[in-house]
């Protein structure tokens, strides 16, 4: 029967896998960061230069609809019926999260497998910190879901696995390996989900349009600006 790989074989192909895994990992967050600050840039220079000019057309347009309104009523000679305020919806509260046994006996077990003083060294410690204010938050609210969620995460990484023998240092690698490539898919799914959004696509037309040498912020501000024009000029005219 064929042997199957020798043991410190496949640590080796395991370490070599995690560190290719590694670099894409901060070249994905590299590229995540890039594309939320430059989305957040481009949010920050349409919201001055167009988005206010926007809100102070809207606001003209509800006033010239409000006055047209107005003067129609005087013609037919109506009085517009005093609108009568509804009730107040009463606001539906979500029923209180009690604590129970079953939480109380989770949040024992959350915390019996990821508390801090079980760390060996700094950055173990920095993380099971980060999981226990996690878990402290669940309890506090009831969150049962999440506090299952967090025991179960804890439970398949490479941090719950004791051991300095080999099988222990594979199967920390292994589920090292599975952590990354999840949070690769994620971010990519973050990424894919940032750039198929409205304001991503406006910013690639105005970036298109940039390379031509053309400036499509300066072109729809000065479409509005004439728009705001006409608009307060009409609504002086029907108000004056």
């Amino acid at each position: 029967m064929p042997s199957g790989p020798h043991p410190e074989h496949e640590l080796e192909d395991l370490h070599a896998r995690l560190t290719t895994l590694e670099g894409q990992l901060r070249e994905r967050r590299d590229e995540l960061a890039r594309t939320r600050a430059d989305l957040d840039a481009f949010r920050i220079r349409y919201r001055h230069e167009v988005g206010l000019l926007h809100e102070e057309l809207d606001r003209l347009e509800l006033a010239l609809a409000e006055a047209e309104l107005g003067i129609l009523t005087d013609r037919l000679g109506e009085t517009p019926e005093s609108q009568t305020a509804s009730p107040p919806t009463d606001r539906i509260e979500s029923a209180p999260r009690f604590t129970t046994d079953a939480i109380r006996k989770l949040f024992r077990d959350v915390a019996k497998a990821i508390h801090p003083d079980l760390a060996q060294d700094a950055r173990a410690r920095d993380r099971r910190h980060s999981l226990m204010v996690e878990a402290n938050r669940a309890y506090a609210v009831g969150d049962e879901e999440q506090l299952r969620a967090i025991l179960q995460a804890w439970e398949r990484s490479p941090e719950a696995v004791q051991g300095s023998d080999q099988e222990a240092m594979r199967l920390r690698l292994v589920r090292r390996i599975d952590q990354i490539e999840e949070e690769l898919d994620t971010l990519t799914g973050d990424l894919t989900a940032m750039q198929e959004s409205s304001l991503w696509k406006l910013k690639a037309m105005v970036d298109d349009e940039a390379a031509k040498g053309k400036d499509l912020i300066k072109d729809m501000v000065r479409r509005l600006k004439r728009d705001i024009l006409v608009a307060a000029n009409r609504l002086d005219a029907l108000t004056h």
